[in-house]
């Protein structure tokens, strides 16, 4: 078994609370899936957002999906001035039998802009 780090991105359209934890809970299932991964796979995840989002912490979706007692971490992206607006990013620490050229990195909505080579 082997640690592998899983990226992803999605964007809202305001910020508001229902907007982030709806989208979050959408990126966190949608990379579990993809990956074919269990809640027991999940070691961490460290979630980013942008400085113009401040409703609620993308964090607590994920604790809405059952992963309370998953190490989980928000933070603020850096303020970029050409920077995407409104995006919720996140970098999970999971444990896999899946080399890592096969970990499908989740880039949702708008965020697909962000990184179409990797972007599954």
């Amino acid at each position: 078994m082997a640690v592998r780090a899983i990226r992803g991105a999605t964007q809202v359209d305001a910020d508001d609370r229902e907007q982030v934890l709806e989208a979050t809970r959408e990126l966190v299932s949608a990379v579990l899936e993809r990956n074919a991964l269990d809640h027991d796979d999940v070691i961490s995840i460290l979630f980013t957002a942008t400085p113009d989002l401040v409703s609620e912490f993308p964090a607590l979706a994920a604790r809405e999906l059952g992963m309370g007692d998953v190490p989980l971490m928000c933070a603020t992206e850096i303020d970029v001035a050409h920077a995407l607006p409104r995006v919720l990013r996140l970098m999970a620490h999971v444990e896999t039998d899946r080399p890592r050229g096969e970990i499908q990195h989740v880039y949702l909505r708008g965020a697909v802009a962000l990184r179409r080579d990797i972007a599954q």
